[in-house]
């Protein structure tokens, strides 16, 4: 009727389909994490000089490395407190941008 395309397409349909794309960027962030995590740990991703949550989680394997240095089992508590972080974060801001809310 006469509205040009950027028009359209800032009116109608990126508020239709802006909470659709907040929630596929922070969900795939955490899948990310744990891709990165797992890889490590079973020795496919980095490499034992680099620090990484996968490669500490590879390292607290040995327990003669475990009962040395203890403090090697607690990468697991950020690994899961940052993934459901960066869920609730991309779930409460795609109910913030919900155009039907």
């Amino acid at each position: 009727m006469g509205a040009t395309p950027r028009r359209v397409i800032g009116r109608h349909l990126l508020p239709n389909f802006l909470s659709h794309l907040i929630a596929s960027a922070t969900l795939s962030i955490p899948s990310m994490i744990l891709g990165e995590t797992a890889l490590s740990f079973l020795g496919l991703g980095l490499r034992p000089p680099i620090t990484s949550w996968g490669v500490l989680l590879n390292e607290a394997q040995n327990m003669n490395v475990v009962a040395l240095y203890p403090w090697l089992m607690l990468p697991g508590v950020p690994i899961v407190v940052i993934v459901l972080a960066f869920n609730f974060f991309g779930d409460g801001l795609r109910d913030a941008a919900d155009p039907y809310r």
